[in-house]
């Protein structure tokens, strides 16, 4: 054992000490990024610190992530676990963040090519089992003090399916006095292994039992954090009441309702430093709800850019997203011609199922000057596509949060989205009713169905030739404030009653 990180600074006398939160989470903006989880891990610790708790992350050390730590110091080596010879635990900071984090590295594990699941070809890591059962262990054995004795954490904060066998792994350390909290970022990812596999994992045998972690002949990483976790979180307050029903509960439906109150939703934010047209450095020009004149410069550009018909008038959609089932990529291809034909152009951003891959670039290919498809990701092209589009589509069969839609209303580019999840929370629909009393902020469609999807399309269509209606939903959008703030108020919340030796008596058969 290597000499251990600092310490915190002590309490003053009579000033509680502050909660020690420890967060683990597979991927972290702007180093590994997949989805919003990264987008959460980067921005929920510092908003959790800024309000006063004592806040580090436990990740693994992906290239992108190991590579980039600033002074590095070895607190602890674990020796040959899990199947990797050598595992060090290393704490320092990342760029660009304001709380310290354990990087657990380990090189046979995950200094390898591809992304952090899957290889160059997509195909998932067969020892994904043993990369990401090593993450919970390590942070559960972080909450033991057996990592680093000068800090121990109050919660154990896991996040989605990667880190799903760390509330597992504090349950099964009797010594353990942190209460472990496990967020849901989207249920339908579930980390499924083998049974067979199960001794690879090292938990005692009653939790691998039905009540456990089994799930229907599978071992599931998600269902770990279900069952054992003190409090069970998701991202938006719709989507915890939707995962409680058959339809958005992907099976674990009765696992949620039997936690009851244990589950709750809260929404996520947005980052202010990383998505603010008054200050985003990768926009053509900036602008803010006082002066919208350096948006449809942004638009200007973003034609330019991609070759789309330098036409101001044409509302331009854009679609930045995974293209998958999930986000209802095929609803949004069946329905382009209704949107080509009312005059408008789009803009897409993703990769995903190859079928709809090259069903969006067939498109591109049809309708040169008015249909552009980018497969892949690029981050700053994200920032000038949500700048630069009129309206930003999410039509998603399901969304527990959605953080898209928040950009969208920040840069006063309207949202059109399915009523689900956190879509439901965060979009007002520009009905009538609505637009008289300014509260509306989008464009809100409720069946999974192209019929009431393309009357949402035409009703954005038409809302956009009415410029001075248009441009006071756009204010009103800009004036919705989704703070990290206020969610890291609700979490310190939801897990400081279960802190402090208050953990929950496990249930286990």
């Amino acid at each position: 054992m290597a000499p251990h990180a600092p310490a915190a600074p002590a309490a003053a006398p009579g000033v509680a000490a502050p909660l020690k939160v420890l967060h683990a989470a597979a991927e972290i903006f702007p180093l590994v990024k997949t989805g919003g989880l990264a987008d959460v891990a980067a921005a929920l610790p510092p908003a959790l610190a800024r309000a006063g708790a004592d806040v580090r992350l436990v990740l693994p050390g992906l290239p992108a992530i190991a590579d980039a730590m600033i002074e590095p110091r070895a607190i602890c080596y674990l020796g040959a676990v899990f199947g990797a010879a050598r595992v060090t635990v290393r704490f320092g900071r990342l760029p660009g963040l304001d709380v310290p984090a354990y990087v657990i590295d380990a090189p046979y594990l995950y200094r390898r090519g591809g992304g952090p699941y899957q290889d160059a070809r997509g195909v998932a890591w067969p020892d994904n089992l043993q990369r990401f059962a090593l993450l919970g262990w390590v942070a559960a054995h972080l909450a033991a003090g057996e990592v680093d004795p000068a800090w121990v954490p109050d919660v154990v904060h896991s996040h989605d399916w990667h880190a799903g066998l760390a509330p597992a792994y504090v349950a099964a350390h009797p010594p353990t006095e942190a209460a472990s909290v496990h967020t849901i970022h989207n249920l339908a990812f579930q980390g499924l292994f083998p049974l067979l596999e199960q001794v690879a994992v090292g938990l005692p045998a009653a939790f691998m039992a039905h009540d456990g972690v089994e799930y229907h002949g599978q071992l599931s990483f998600m269902k770990a954090g279900l069952q054992f976790a003190d409090r069970v979180t998701t991202v938006s307050p719709t989507y915890a009441r939707e995962i409680a029903t058959h339809e958005f509960g992907a099976g674990f439906d009765g696992v949620i309702r039997s936690r009851g109150g244990d589950v709750s939703g809260i929404l996520n934010g947005v980052d202010g430093e990383v998505w603010d047209p008054a200050t985003d450095a990768a926009l053509a020009e900036r602008y803010s709800a006082a002066d919208l004149a350096g948006k449809a410069r942004c638009k200007q550009a973003l034609q330019a850019e991609l070759g789309l018909t330098q036409e101001p008038d044409a509302p331009v959609f854009g679609l930045v997203s995974r293209l998958t089932h999930q986000k209802g990529i095929d609803l949004v291809a069946a329905a382009l011609p209704v949107m080509l034909g009312g005059g408008a152009q789009l803009v897409v951003l993703g990769a995903g199922e190859p079928a709809l891959e090259v069903a969006l670039k067939g498109a591109e290919a049809a309708h040169p000057g008015r249909v552009v498809v980018r497969i892949g990701y690029d981050e700053a092209l994200a920032h000038r596509i949500v700048a630069g589009a009129d309206v930003i589509l999410v039509p998603s069969r399901f969304e527990p949060c959605g953080l898209t839609q928040l950009y969208g209303l920040r840069y006063g580019t309207l949202p059109l989205v399915r009523r689900v999840g956190g879509l439901a929370d965060t979009v007002v629909d520009s009905t009538l009713e609505n637009l008289g009393d300014d509260h509306a902020t989008g464009f809100v469609f409720d069946a999974f169905d192209a019929e009431p999807y393309v009357a949402a399309v035409r009703r954005a269509c038409t809302l956009f030739t009415r410029r001075a209606e248009w441009e006071r939903v756009q204010q009103r959008a800009m004036a919705q404030r989704f703070d990290w703030d206020v969610a890291a108020a609700e979490y310190q919340a939801s897990a400081g009653d279960r802190s402090r030796g208050q953990r929950a008596t496990v249930r286990t058969t």
